[in-house]
């Protein structure tokens, strides 16, 4: 399978330098680059790309109103893979609650780059967990909204999940604090997906925090992982 990616960043030399990486790649097609959001909507809508690689800072239009309009424009939309200089930021925050399904830092290694648009193209998250959770406990301190009534479907076992998920557990290290099967733990993830209306497990582990349901951490909690 060909991953059909577009490139959006407003310097022609950043555009030009992903470019050329992946276009030595043979299971990879850029189909299009966009130098600002608002035209990285129309082309997502008319070139279909499985993954966008997205700027966050632009003209016109930013890369989080931008990776909004993209997922939330119907059933199978591209993943959006966001670009950033920091990671720690409120605006790569923001694309992960619009839907994007993970970040890189434009100074990634190419590996890391080619490893991460495959991963999320094959509908998974590109999902640092100490990196990530740090971002999303900065940024949800003081933002709290409280559960949404969807979390009142989810059954005990689900909630729990949940919580693991907020920590950063991939579904293997689930399964082995639960003691299940990984298949089993794979199952509840995705049931906890479809009934929280969520895409992936990024915007799973930024509703736990913002609900409450995962605790910002405190003086003695665990750290990065731990249990």
């Amino acid at each position: 399978m060909t991953i059909r990616v577009l490139l959006v960043d407003d310097q022609n030399l950043v555009r030009s330098g992903f470019r050329m990486i992946l276009d030595s790649e043979p299971d990879i097609d850029v189909v299009g680059e966009a130098a600002d959001g608002y035209d990285a909507v129309i082309l997502a809508r008319e070139l279909d790309p499985d993954v966008v690689l997205m700027d966050l800072r632009m003209p016109t239009m930013d890369g989080i109103e931008a990776t909004r309009q993209i997922t939330e424009a119907g059933e199978d939309t591209p993943r959006v893979l966001v670009l950033t200089t920091f990671d720690l930021d409120e605006y790569v925050y923001e694309a992960l609650r619009s839907g994007a399904s993970g970040f890189l830092l434009k100074d990634a290694p190419e590996q890391q780059l080619l490893s991460g648009i495959r991963m999320v193209a094959d509908g998974g998250s590109l999902f640092a967990p100490a990196v990530t959770r740090r971002l999303i406990e900065r940024f949800t301190a003081t933002t709290s909204q409280g559960p949404p009534l969807a979390l009142a479907t989810l059954t005990s076992r689900e909630l729990e999940v949940l919580r693991l998920l907020a920590r950063g557990l991939s579904n293997a290290e689930i399964a082995a604090e639960l003691v299940v099967s990984e298949h089993t733990a794979k199952t509840h993830v995705a049931h906890i997906l479809n009934k929280l209306g969520l895409r992936d497990r990024v915007q799973a582990v930024v509703l736990a925090f913002e609900s409450g349901i995962a605790q910002v951490s405190q003086r003695g909690a665990t750290g990065d992982g731990g249990s």
